[in-house]
């Protein structure tokens, strides 16, 4: 389990965010717009600009090192890989553990011979999680991995992360706005709204008895097929 006992970020003299949360098997942490969801991964990642004053205490029984113990999958798989370099060259690990994740998400080994145009957007998608994996990290980062795909794909996507969890053993940081993929992926969730935890607690007790009106709105809006921008 990796405990954020503190995580503050401010800016300005503005405070963007102040919460606490426990990341234990699996986690969704989900908000609207503004909320402080992408902040929250940035600054778990190392990622957010030097102008913003972060304060992070952790418990964890690892340290959080970006590329190494931490790995992050992005929005966007069409993005996430160089479009002229073969998709071999951008591993920088053994031949082996990448035909052995290969193997996993279900993936043609020829494809490592190939440029990322050249794929689909479902393969891409395979592809990037492979490259999150290939270190073995403890923990794996999620910004809305499957906002891109089609319906067939995310549920595909969303089943080979949930596989690959028990293979790997790692534990998972699900940053969404969709309550229906959070639903299907992860066991316990975290509403943030302007920055803070509004609610948190197990996905199906927290979805079938929301404690806030704010949470409520989300599941509403989530089931409806309405979209919240992140």
């Amino acid at each position: 389990m990796i405990r954020v006992k503190k995580l503050s970020i401010a800016h300005k003299e503005k405070e963007l965010v102040d919460i606490a949360f426990d990341v234990e098997n699996s986690l969704a942490l989900v908000g609207q717009s503004g909320s402080g969801k992408s902040l929250t991964l940035k600054a778990l990642l190392g990622m957010l600009p030097s102008g913003m004053k972060v304060n992070l205490e952790l418990e964890s029984k690892f340290e959080l090192i970006a590329g190494e113990s931490v790995a992050f999958v992005p929005q966007n798989p069409f993005t996430a890989l160089s479009p002229l370099t073969k998709i071999k060259k951008q591993f920088f690990v053994e031949e082996s553990r990448v035909k052995e994740l290969f193997e996993e998400l279900g993936l043609d080994t020829r494809l490592l011979e190939r440029f990322a145009p050249e794929l689909s957007g479902g393969q891409l998608q395979r592809v990037v999680i492979a490259m999150a994996l290939s270190k073995k990290p403890k923990l794996l980062l999620l910004d809305e991995p499957t906002t891109a795909l089609d319906p067939q794909t995310r549920v595909s996507i969303i089943e080979l992360l949930k596989k690959l969890q028990l293979i790997e053993g790692f534990s998972m940081l699900f940053v969404t706005h969709d309550i229906v993929s959070a639903k299907e992926l992860c066991e316990n969730i975290c509403v943030i709204r302007y920055g803070k935890v509004v609610e948190f607690g197990k996905m199906d007790a927290v979805l079938k008895a929301p404690q806030e009106s704010y949470t409520q709105t989300l599941i509403e809006a989530s089931f409806s097929n309405r979209e919240f921008r992140k």
